[in-house]
């Protein structure tokens, strides 16, 4: 879908990147090697999202740092354009809905640092989660978003041990 809208490869990978997760910040040179292409192609790219005044820069050292502009008036929207074409959207309301006790769901590895994956780490934190019952989800999920799901459940003390040194995407939070 994402493809078809936005013909640029590259692109498609800043917009993941930035707006998947809107805590990642990268300069160029990073991106180069994270995207495997050409820093000129990429520059082009990072500067028309800038001058559309899509992402914000900062510069630390020698380095210019790009992240998405969270205050623009389009970042929700691309934000749930690009959640919808990594297919978080359709697996959150399926969890959700008949799961159990669930407290928080997090997106972990690739996605959580941005990065276009075929594999979608999730990690679910609540009490008596019936483990069958996800495993059917996350088949059913995984048909309909053409991606492998791994999935962890945690309770909320084990949670603290396994975030340490990982990128987390808060996906879904119970109301409290």
């Amino acid at each position: 879908m994402l493809n078809s809208l936005v013909t640029s490869k590259t692109r498609i990978k800043i917009l993941l990147k930035f707006f998947l997760n809107s805590n990642n910040k990268s300069y160029l040179r990073n991106l180069e090697q994270e995207f495997g292409e050409s820093s000129n192609a990429i520059r082009i790219e990072l500067n028309r999202l800038e001058s559309a005044d899509l992402l914000r820069s900062e510069i630390s050292g020698n380095r210019k740092y790009f992240m998405a502009n969270t205050t623009h008036p389009l970042f929700q929207d691309i934000n749930n354009i690009v959640k919808k074409f990594v297919g978080i959207d359709k697996l959150i309301e399926r969890v959700i809905n008949e799961i159990g006790n669930l407290e928080t769901a997090y997106i972990t590895g690739d996605f959580a640092r941005g990065i276009d994956s075929q594999i979608i780490d999730l990690v679910l934190v609540g009490q008596n989660i019936e483990n069958s019952y996800i495993e059917t989800l996350v088949s059913k999920a995984e048909n309909l978003i053409s991606r492998k799901i791994r999935y962890l459940i945690l309770t909320e003390n084990q949670m603290t041990d396994y975030f340490k040194n990982k990128p987390a995407l808060i996906i879904w939070e119970q109301d409290k």
